[in-house]
């Protein structure tokens, strides 16, 4: 009597660590519901429906606008540092020889 108390005390024990989020009996683990949920959603929208989602990631940037942006930065500095490291983190870009020569009159 006392190992059937034992064995049912243990399986209780280990539901309890499963937790709700772990694989229930008989199903899917809870991810991969909510995963194929997000499939269904996507199926109905290529079909026609009003489902669809925004998409969670921003569209990338213009590098050549972020790099005229650091120009401008640098340029209202207006210190040869700021130069400096504009000229270094983009030495091939156009704007570098501008950052040069804006260098070259801060020398004078």
């Amino acid at each position: 009597m006392k190992l059937r108390s034992l064995s049912a005390g243990l399986f209780g024990a280990l539901m309890a660590l499963a937790g709700p989020g772990h694989l229930p009996f008989g199903g899917l683990p809870v991810m991969v519901g909510k995963a194929n949920a997000d499939e269904s959603g996507k199926e109905s929208a290529r079909q026609g429906g009003t489902a669809g989602r925004a998409p969670s990631v921003p569209m990338a940037r213009d590098p050549s606008a972020a790099v005229a942006e650091e120009y401008e930065s640098a340029r209202r500095k207006g210190t040869r540092e700021a130069f400096e490291l504009f000229i270094a983190r983009h030495g091939n870009d156009p704007l570098a020889e501008r950052a040069r020569a804006e260098l070259k009159q801060l020398a004078r």
